[in-house]
């Protein structure tokens, strides 16, 4: 019998949000969000002022998007800037 342990979690906000801490660094690893026309987020690191890292704009299909190999880094926390997004939530180390 094997066992699996893993680091990962999950935050969901349905506003602008600080999802993980500045204090923190993080590797975003999954993307779910719920779309309307003209959605798109914005993820960065250093806080609402900080430095975009990723930026996904779609429609009503949403997006569902796990992020190979590490993951995209965030050397300080990972916040969270969206627009016509009625929900999103991400999965990180």
């Amino acid at each position: 019998m094997s066992s699996y342990s893993s680091d990962q979690q999950v935050a969901n906000a349905t506003a602008d949000a600080q999802m993980v801490p500045t204090t923190q660094r993080a590797r975003l690893t999954g993307i779910q969000a719920e779309g309307a026309s003209g959605s798109k987020i914005i993820f960065k690191s250093g806080g609402s002022g900080g430095t975009a890292i990723a930026t996904f704009e779609f429609g009503s299909e949403g997006i569902d998007f796990y992020v190979p190999g590490s993951g995209i880094l965030f050397e300080e926390g990972i916040y969270l800037d969206l627009t016509a997004t009625p929900s999103v939530t991400i999965t990180f180390t």
